[in-house]
């Protein structure tokens, strides 16, 4: 995948949290950005993720320029599999129902072929066992894990992980960054985070900090 970025400014506000950020990487299956809280990761992903667009500057994902209007930015989130930090599970949903949502409402599968998949998903996570609890009932581990099968289940040409073990324990986050991992070789990653665990990973690492985006390694 080739992701560049032309002079890409974006504000809240007086705040400018990136300030015409230029840079371009071409990377075989894993980008990670890295930097601290507040230096515009997570704007940088959210506008690579079609969830907002640049008040100025162009984004282009394979030499294509991301859209801006709302209609084809639907189109466009649709081939993207979105993991956040949060989780962003319904909470008065079962596992199972999380994942049926997308598979349904948005991409319009019956809901028979839409259980299919689901459950294909959730057993490749062994979460099998889990599937009509609610996310109240589910430990943080296993919250995530379901966020990523929810991710996933679309089959999405591109994973975007915004920040998904940084809540969690050592243990549980070796676990998380141990099943992405193994799916390197089947997506296309972005990933950003603070955690040193995932640079292990990367093709590609840059650093974002004050606005500005900087090549690291690899």
């Amino acid at each position: 995948m080739k992701i560049a970025l032309s002079s890409v400014t974006k504000a809240f506000g007086s705040n400018r949290v990136l300030d015409a950020v230029n840079f371009e990487s071409e990377f075989d299956h894993t980008l990670a950005l890295i930097g601290p809280s507040g230096g515009g990761k997570s704007t940088l992903l959210r506008l690579l993720a079609g969830l907002d667009i640049p008040d100025s500057g162009s984004l282009f994902v394979n030499g294509a320029e991301l859209p801006q209007d709302e209609g084809a930015l639907r189109r466009y989130r649709r081939r993207a599999g979105i993991v956040f930090q949060a989780y962003n599970l319904f909470p008065h949903l079962s596992a199972l129902e999380n994942l049926l949502l997308p598979l349904t409402k948005v991409h319009h599968l019956g809901r028979p072929a839409a259980l299919e998949r689901a459950d294909a998903v959730l057993r490749r996570f062994q979460l099998q066992d889990h599937t009509h609890k609610q996310p109240g009932l589910l430990s943080g581990g296993q919250r995530q894990r379901i966020s990523l099968a929810r991710a996933l289940v679309t089959s999405p040409e591109v994973l975007i992980l915004d920040e998904v073990t940084s809540a969690l324990d050592p243990v549980t986050e070796q676990d998380i960054v141990r099943n992405i991992a193994a799916l390197r070789s089947r997506y296309t990653i972005v990933v950003i985070t603070h955690r040193q665990a995932w640079t292990a990973i990367a093709d590609r690492l840059y650093e974002v900090e004050g606005g500005e985006a900087r090549w690291v390694a690899n």
